[in-house]
């Protein structure tokens, strides 16, 4: 069997971030699900919603806070700003532009886990 190391890598760090990423929305990271969506309405923080940005909706985040989002099977990241309140399904911790959900490769499945970070 070949393994490559760069994977195995990638994956002990994701299962290391969801063993110990704490369930508080206002924690400096955590873990869930998220799935994307592509409007055009105004956002919760008063802006236009653009699919071509990197943005995102939490419950409770502050507008304007950064986060840094990883697709926990792909490994892949993207920064994001929040600008709007969601997503309302259980379970789900975010839910990102196209653009963003496009950079971490969840767009054909319409949603994956994820962990975030603040960064600022």
């Amino acid at each position: 069997m070949i393994i490559n190391h760069r994977s195995a890598f990638a994956a002990a760090t994701i299962a290391a971030l969801f063993a110990f990423a704490p369930s508080s929305a206002n924690a400096k990271s955590s873990c869930g699900g998220a799935s994307w969506y592509a409007l055009t309405s105004k956002t919760a923080s008063g802006e236009r919603m653009n699919p071509t940005r990197l943005t995102a909706a939490h419950k409770t985040l502050p507008f304007g806070t950064k986060l840094k989002v990883t697709n926990a099977r792909s490994g892949k990241s993207v920064v994001v700003r929040i600008n709007d309140r969601g997503p309302f399904i259980r379970g789900r911790v975010l839910d990102l532009s196209k653009a963003a959900a496009q950079n971490i490769g969840m767009i054909r499945s319409g949603h994956a886990k994820v962990c975030y970070e603040i960064i600022s």
